[in-house]
């Protein structure tokens, strides 16, 4: 999760009317290690991670560039993460994201993600204009979040040993 790329953009803070998306902060890794090893987060991402796979995580995701948590501003609650990656797939700028399960259904995805496509849409530039987000082709929670934020089904491919879909925001 460690950063290659020069990032003028980084640190960045967003808000939304109920969320904070921040840096990541070690305070948070407990959390985030959870969105790591959680079998329903990780349904269709390739599984729970290895645990010293979530050691080395937890180390680099402090700070790294692009890396959001995601909290509930009343309360500070992290609720999941948000990752913004430059140059990433066919040179343009993925959107990708994992929220804990006991806050599925409440909108929160919706409203981070929108944010977080916004933001890199104005802010974040790649080789290729324009923002992605890809998942599973089976993930029917997911791809109803990016058709209701305006997402367009661009491509199918298989990686990961999956059919995946790729959404463009325009």
């Amino acid at each position: 999760m460690t950063s290659a790329y020069a990032a003028p953009y980084w640190p960045a803070t967003l808000a939304t009317t109920r969320l904070e998306l921040r840096p990541v902060v070690s305070s948070d890794v407990p959390a985030i290690a959870r969105l790591w090893t959680d079998a329903e987060v990780r349904r269709y991402l390739g599984g729970p991670v290895a645990e010293d796979v979530v050691r080395l995580r937890g180390q680099r995701c402090v700070g790294a560039t692009g890396v959001f948590s995601v909290v509930r501003r009343k309360d500070d609650c992290l609720l999941g993460l948000v990752l913004v990656e430059p140059d990433a797939r066919d040179g343009r700028t993925e959107v990708s994201y994992q929220f804990l399960p006991e806050h599925w259904g409440r909108g929160y995805a919706r409203e981070a993600v929108a944010a977080a496509v916004s933001w890199a849409s104005a802010e974040v530039t790649s080789k290729v204009p324009g923002v992605v987000a890809v998942t599973q082709e089976a993930n029917e929670r997911s791809r109803q979040l990016l058709d209701a934020l305006g997402g367009v089904l661009v491509g199918r491919f298989e990686e990961w040993g999956a059919p995946q879909v790729m959404y463009r925001f325009t």
